[in-house]
């Protein structure tokens, strides 16, 4: 059963991801070629200061802002996913939430914390949505406010409080206890986060001195990474320090791959594979892999849906393979199955870094390991400098492997991809007799329902009675003491029976009533909404 409630939550999650995921494929075709060709180390045809490096840059920061805003999307996306009902306070609760939390991050830092202790572990603090000197959580940190607000959302948005405190009750109080459960968390994040960086950059420096099997730990860890952010934690040091090696180019001695790599390309040297092993593993996987695990999500859909996931599928394939940027499809599977994310497409990554290296390739990058970077750092200088054929024939192997290993992982476990989710739909009754047969079945195993429910259905069945029944309601609204409905007919609303149910007072003029119930309306108006709800779904099973 806990299997289950697990696997449940994971799917659920997978596919509130859909909606941010959705606008990441234009996002990174905007930065990726943007970057590219207003980087001016490497854009050698468009000047810089030109109208087209300015406009390239434009939409370059448009791109940009996406994915800098990435974890906050998935804040609300998981919160709006999960929630039961009133998903619109649960998605402002978590936009509530993640800035508090983020405000927690760097208030702790300022006020207990030393900042230059801190600065010592590269890459782990940043600025980041106007939060100077914080911890980017990235993805992760969203992911989970998002389920923190979902979960005390489905608790409290209905809850209860004593009449002097009623305005705050029901879904009111979502965002207070949201925002003050996200400062504990804050507060755990600006403690716990530095630890685990640190334990990321000692298992860099452990994993340098192991050659091959170091480069396949570096790869695996890389992509392992992704999802919490802290992959700029680990891969930094190679870049930047003596953990990535040292070399004499020029006559200058250097340390970090990435310096080292960019003295080679500029003094026309050979580029060192024991440098480009931190890089060239990324392009199989981008070019190549990806868009075959694409391919193969796509023909595992089910019928019906290869229509709605075809293009984000492509979209997100053509990303991958410009400009290297994978979270549009990583975060696809990620949820929907951790096995095939850790367990296959990670090992997968971890190989190709090691086989381009045992292959002596030598293509590097700035941005990421997409087509645009591969021609600027691998193509162009010459294959006997930088061996980029070998990197595109491992790329062309890794086409197919992905595509096979996907396909054959996703029918055999029945992984839910873009396009496998399963759509929980009531089977069709034949007959009235099997319908009303099947309610008293499940009334009967329903008997458990406490006094408290069994009374609100009641109360909500006697106001949608008194204003005029489910057929004469157009609209429910409230606002902090009164019910504002707007109906087909005011003359079927039935003020006597409204009263009755609690009302102070009824105005009705044309078809728009006000019923007054005092601070406890919001209760009220979510619970006769939920009825509604249930109604419906019960006329629908009847036909």
């Amino acid at each position: 059963m806990m299997k289950d409630t697990i696997f449940s939550t994971l799917q659920k999650i997978g596919k509130s991801f859909m909606l941010p995921i959705a606008v990441l494929p234009i996002a990174g075709l905007l930065l990726g070629v943007g970057s590219t060709l207003t980087n001016p180390e490497r854009s050698t045809f468009i000047k810089e200061g030109s109208f087209l490096f300015k406009l390239f840059g434009v939409l370059t920061d448009s791109g940009n802002i996406i994915f800098g805003l990435l974890p906050l999307l998935f804040a609300v996306a998981v919160a709006l996913g999960l929630a039961k009902n009133s998903k619109e306070v649960a998605a402002l609760s978590a936009l509530i939430a993640y800035f508090v939390m983020n405000m927690a991050i760097t208030s702790t830092i300022k006020n207990f914390m030393s900042l230059e202790d801190l600065q010592k572990t590269p890459g782990l603090l940043s600025n980041f949505l106007g939060f100077e000197n914080t911890m980017n959580t990235s993805v992760l940190g969203g992911v989970v406010i998002g389920l923190i607000v979902s979960i005390l959302h489905n608790k409290y948005y209905k809850i209860k409080l004593p009449e002097m405190l009623s305005f705050f009750a029901g879904t009111r109080f979502v965002p207070i206890i949201s925002a003050c459960v996200a400062i504990i968390v804050g507060i755990l994040f600006a403690f716990v986060w530095p630890i685990i960086a640190q334990g990321i950059a000692a298992l860099g420096t452990g994993i340098a001195g192991l050659g091959v099997v170091g480069t396949f730990l570096y790869g695996f860890i890389l992509r392992a990474l992704i999802p919490t952010g802290l992959h700029h934690v680990f891969y930094m040091p190679f870049w930047q320090t003596a953990l990535g090696g040292s070399a004499t180019v020029a006559g200058e001695h250097l340390v970090g791959a990435q310096n080292i790599l960019f003295a080679q390309l500029a003094n026309g040297d050979v580029i060192s594979s024991d440098v480009a092993r931190f890089y060239s593993g990324n392009y199989p996987i981008m070019m190549f892999g990806f868009p075959g695990a694409a391919l193969a999500m796509y023909h595992t859909a089910f019928k019906e849906n290869k229509e709605k996931v075809k293009g984000l599928l492509f979209s997100s394939s053509i990303t991958s393979f410009l400009t290297g940027i994978t979270e549009p499809l990583e975060f696809s599977f990620l949820f929907a199955s951790p096995l095939l994310y850790f367990g296959i497409h990670c090992v997968l990554g971890g190989l190709s870094f090691a086989i381009v290296s045992l292959l002596n390739a030598g293509v590097g990058y700035t941005f990421s390991g997409g087509v645009l970077d591969f021609l600027i750092y691998g193509v162009i200088p010459g294959n006997e400098r930088t061996h980029w054929i070998a990197v595109l024939a491992v790329g062309i192997v890794y086409a197919f492997l992905y595509y096979f290993v996907f396909k054959f992982m996703i029918l055999k476990f029945k992984i839910a991809t873009p396009g496998r989710e399963e759509n929980v739909k009531e089977i069709k009754l034949h007959t009235k007799a099997d319908y009303l047969e099947q309610k008293a079945q499940k009334n009967e195993q329903t008997n458990t329902t406490t006094s408290t429910t069994n009374s609100e259905e009641t109360l909500s069945a006697q106001i949608l009675t008194g204003l005029g029944g489910l057929s004469n309601i157009q609209d429910i609204d409230n606002c902090a003491t009164r019910l504002r409905v707007t109906l087909v007919s005011g003359d079927k609303l039935n003020e006597p029976l409204l009263k009755e149910t609690g009302a102070a007072g009824v105005f009705l003029k044309g078809n728009n009533a006000q019923v007054i119930y005092g601070t406890k309306v919001s209760n009220i108006k979510t619970e006769l909404e939920e009825y509604i709800q249930t109604i419906q779904g019960d006329e629908t099973d009847a036909n």
